[in-house]
C-alpha cells in the first residue's frame, strides 16, 4: 500500500486551539464558526493542502465532472470535512445533533449474544458520532483510534466515553493493539476498526470500487474470519447542518468456506456497502490520497 493508506488520523491544530474552540462553541452559534471557516479557512487549506489535487481528480475521474464542477465539488468536500471536525468539538462542548439510525436492530441483536463481533468503518462521514450514539448495554465497546492523536482530542473522547463502557485502543507501531483486540474478542466484546486504511500489516485484497480496481487491507477481515465472527458496517453520514444518519448494515459471508474465500466474501460485502454510501454521499469522501493508485 502507498504511504497515504497508513492510518494517521491526527486532528489539525494544537491543544491551545482545541481548548479555545471548545470554549467558543459552548456559547457561540455553530453556524458562525461554519461561516468563518467557509470564508477564511477553507480557501487557505485548498491552496496549501496537496489533498486538493487528489479530491479534484476524484471528482474528475471517478465522477466524470468537468473542471469547474470538480473545483466546486472539491471546495464543498473540504468545507464538509471542516464541518465534521467542528461538529466533533461541538459535541465536546455539549451541543447536540439530530441523529437518525437505519438498521440499529442489527446492532442490538448482536449486542445481546454471548459472542463478540466486529464493526467496520471508513473515512467517510463522521464515524466518531457512532461511538456516542450506539450504546452497548451488555458488552464493552472497543474502538481503535490512532495513538498519535492530539492530547486534547483524546482527553475529550475519554470524557465523552466515561461511564459508557467504551475503551479506546491506540494503534501503535509496537503492534500491542493486536493483543488488546484478541483479548476483547475472547471476552465476547465489540471491536470497532476502519477497513479502508492499513493498521500495520501490508497484506491487501483488490476489489472493483466505483468502477476501478482499489486495494483494501486484509487485516480487519482476517480478524473477523479467524473467529467466524459476525460483522457490521457502520457509517455515519451528515444529512444537514444539524443532523446525521447512522447506517448499520450486516456483512454476510459463508463461515463454512475456506478462510481465503471467507476473506474475499466479507471484504467484497464491505466494499459494496462502502460504495453504496459514497454513491449516496459522494462529497463526504475523506481519503486524501490516491485511493485507486
Amino acid at each position: 500500500m502507498a504511504n497515504g493508506r497508513k492510518w494517521v488520523g491526527t486532528t489539525y491544530g494544537n491543544s491551545w486551539m482545541h481548548h479555545w474552540l471548545i470554549r467558543l462553541l459552548r456559547f457561540l452559534d455553530i453556524r458562525i464558526v461554519y461561516a468563518f471557516m467557509a470564508v477564511c479557512v477553507i480557501p487557505v487549506c485548498m491552496v496549501v493542502n496537496p489533498g486538493r489535487k487528489v479530491i479534484y481528480r476524484y471528482f474528475r475521474e471517478i465522477w466524470g465532472l468537468r473542471p469547474l464542477g470538480a473545483i466546486l465539488k472539491t471546495y464543498r468536500n473540504f468545507y464538509l470535512f471542516g464541518q465534521v471536525v467542528v461538529d466533533k468539538f461541538a459535541m465536546y462542548a455539549g451541543k447536540k445533533f439530530d441523529i437518525e439510525t437505519e438498521g440499529y436492530v442489527h446492532f442490538q441483536e448482536l449486542e445481546k449474544r454471548p459472542d463478540g463481533f466486529i464493526q467496520l468503518s471508513a473515512h467517510v462521514g463522521n464515524y466518531e458520532i457512532a461511538g456516542y450514539m450506539l450504546k452497548a448495554e451488555n458488552k464493552r465497546f472497543n474502538a481503535l483510534v490512532f495513538s498519535g492523536e492530539k492530547a486534547t482530542v483524546m482527553e475529550n473522547r475519554s470524557r465523552m466515553f466515561e461511564g459508557a463502557n467504551i475503551r479506546m485502543i491506540g494503534i501503535g507501531s509496537d503492534m500491542s493493539h493486536l493483543f488488546a483486540i484478541n483479548d476483547a474478542l475472547s471476552n465476547g466484546e465489540i471491536v470497532s476498526m476502519p477497513a479502508d486504511r492499513m493498521l500495520g500489516s501490508t497484506k491487501q485484497i483488490s476489489h472493483t470500487f466505483l468502477g476501478r480496481e482499489a486495494s483494501f487491507p486484509v487485516g480487519p477481515f482476517s480478524v473477523a474470519t479467524s473467529r467466524s465472527l459476525d460483522v457490521l458496517a457502520v457509517n455515519v453520514m451528515r444529512t444537514s447542518s444539524s443532523a446525521y444518519k447512522i447506517y448499520v448494515t450486516p456483512l454476510p459471508y459463508d463461515k463454512s468456506a475456506s478462510k481465503g474465500e471467507q476473506i474475499r466474501q466479507l471484504s467484497s460485502a464491505y466494499v459494496r456497502e462502502l460504495e453504496r454510501m459514497v454513491r449516496l454521499y459522494p462529497e463526504q469522501w475523506y481519503n486524501y490520497f490516491d485511493f485507486w493508485a
